[in-house]
C-alpha cells in the first residue's frame, strides 16, 4: 500500500499548461474556451508533510493546456478574510502590507518561522504576463469544439509516448488499477493530457505564479475576489510545504497557474492526494512515474471512482420524445435513472439500459456542426473532479483508449 507518512516536495519543479489537473477549476481561462488552469486544486487536510526534497529542475515549454475546471478553493476562513483589494502597484511583496499582513497571519496560524515565510515572499517576482492567461474569453469570441479539442490531444506524439510510458511502468500501473480500482488506460490518458508524460511540465516558478495571482490577480476577472482568495489558499499550501519539508521555494517550477509535476497537482491536492508509491520515503511527482501514477489513482479514487463501472455510453436520440433542455439542465451531474434518460428521448444500448445507478447527458460541441452526446455515468463525473470540463474527461477517456490499443489492451 502507499506509504504517506513522508510526503516531499521533491522536484515539484516540472508542471505543464494543460492545467487540467489542478488549477483550473478556479481560473475560467481560455482563449478558445478549451484552454484552461490546472486541475486538481483541492482543499488539503491538516497533515504535516516531513520528508526532505531534492532540488526542482526546469522541464521543456508547456503545450496548449486543457479545459478549464473548477473546485473548492483550499483557503481558510483566516485567509479569506484578508484584504483582497489590490495594490497600488503590482509585485514588490516585500514590502506591500497586504503581503506582509498575510505572511504574519500565515505564519502564526501554521506555527512558521515569521521572517522564513517574509522572506520567501520577498524572493517572489511579479509575473505581469499571467493576467491575459487568466481572463475568461470575451464574449461570444470562443467556440467549442470537441473534435478539434480531440485533435490536439489524441495524436501521434501522445499516443507514442503513451505506449512508451505504459511498456516502463506496466508493473505500477497493473499495481494502481489492482489496489485503487481506477484502470491503467485512464492513468495513462491523464498523464498523457497533463503533461505528456513528464515532458511538459513547466518552467516558471512556482513562488511566482501563485504569488503574483494571490496579490495581484487582475480585477477586471468577474470573479476576481474568489479567484483571489483562491491563489492565496494555494501559496499558503506551498508555503508551508517548502517550511516542513525545506525545501527552497524559489526552486520549484510549474504551469502559470502554480501546478506541479507529471499530472500537474496544485499544492493543496499535492498535500491531500500525492503518495509515496514507489516506497524511496519522499513524495516525487517530476520525476517517479510510480509516485505520479499512484497519487493520480488515489485522488480519482479519493472522489469515487467507482472500479469497474463505464465512464460514458453511447446513445441515440428519439426526436419524437426528445426533451434537450430539460436533460441538459443538471449539466454534467448525474441525475437521470436510464429509465427516466429513456421517457425523455435518449436511447441507450443494452449495456447503459442496465447500468446501476444515475447518468448524465454530455453535451460536446462541434463548432458549426452537430454537437456530440453520450451518457456520462459517476466515473465521468469523478473525472470532472480533476478537471472541470466534459472536454478535458472526454480527451483523457479517448487518448487512454488510443493507447491502451496501440499496447494490445
Amino acid at each position: 500500500m502507499p506509504k504517506l507518512s513522508r510526503i516531499a516536495i521533491t522536484s515539484i519543479a516540472a508542471c505543464a499548461v494543460s492545467i487540467s489537473a489542478n488549477a483550473q477549476k478556479h481560473l475560467n481561462i481560455a482563449a478558445d474556451d478549451l484552454r484552461a488552469v490546472p486541475s486538481t486544486a483541492q482543499p488539503a487536510p491538516a497533515q504535516t508533510p516531513t520528508s526532505a526534497p531534492t532540488s526542482a529542475p526546469t522541464s521543456a515549454p508547456t503545450s496548449a493546456p486543457a479545459s478549464a475546471s473548477a473546485s473548492t478553493p483550499a483557503v481558510s476562513s483566516a485567509t479569506a478574510s484578508l484584504p483582497l483589494a489590490p495594490a497600488a502597484s503590482p509585485g514588490n511583496y516585500a514590502a506591500r502590507p497586504d503581503a506582509l499582513a498575510f505572511a504574519d497571519d500565515l505564519a502564526a496560524r501554521r506555527g512558521l518561522d515569521a521572517a522564513w515565510v517574509r522572506a520567501a515572499l520577498a524572493q517572489a517576482r511579479y509575473l505581469p504576463q499571467l493576467g491575459k492567461l487568466v481572463l475568461p474569453p470575451p464574449p461570444g469570441s470562443a467556440v467549442k469544439n470537441w473534435q478539434v479539442y480531440r485533435s490536439r490531444f489524441v495524436e501521434p506524439v501522445r499516443i507514442r509516448a503513451g505506449l512508451r510510458f505504459w511498456r516502463s511502468n506496466a508493473t505500477t500501473l497493473a499495481r494502481a488499477e489492482r489496489e485503487y480500482g481506477v484502470p491503467a488506460q485512464v492513468i495513462v490518458g491523464i498523464l498523457g493530457v497533463e503533461t505528456i508524460y513528464g515532458q511538459q511540465m513547466g518552467t516558471l516558478r512556482v513562488l511566482d505564479t501563485l504569488s503574483t495571482l494571490a496579490f495581484d490577480f487582475p480585477t477586471e476577472h468577474p470573479r476576481a475576489a474568489q479567484r483571489q482568495a483562491y491563489f492565496r489558499g494555494e501559496l499558503e499550501q506551498f508555503l508551508s510545504l517548502c517550511s516542513h519539508t525545506g525545501t527552497d521555494p524559489t526552486a520549484p517550477r510549474g504551469s502559470y497557474a502554480g501546478a506541479m509535476g507529471m499530472p500537474q497537482f496544485m499544492p493543496s491536492s499535492w498535500v491531500r492526494w500525492a503518495i509515496d508509491y514507489d516506497g524511496d520515503g519522499r513524495v516525487d511527482l517530476s520525476h517517479s512515474a510510480a509516485d505520479a501514477i499512484g497519487s493520480v489513482a488515489n485522488y480519482l479514487a479519493g472522489h469515487g471512482w467507482t472500479p469497474g463501472m463505464p465512464a460514458y455510453y453511447a446513445l441515440q436520440f428519439d426526436p419524437a420524445h426528445l426533451q434537450l433542455d430539460a436533460l441538459l439542465a443538471p449539466d454534467i451531474l448525474p441525475s437521470f435513472s436510464p429509465a427516466q434518460l429513456q421517457a425523455q428521448g435518449v436511447l441507450l444500448d443494452a449495456a447503459g439500459q442496465a447500468h446501476e445507478g444515475m447518468l448524465a447527458l454530455i453535451e460536446l460541441k462541434n463548432g458549426s456542426a452537430a454537437p456530440s452526446y453520450v451518457a456520462g455515468t459517476g466515473n465521468f463525473y469523478t473525472l470532472t473532479r480533476y478537471n472541470w470540463s466534459s472536454y478535458y474527461a472526454m480527451a483523457v477517456l479517448a487518448l487512454g483508449q488510443a493507447v491502451a490499443q496501440a499496447y494490445g489492451r
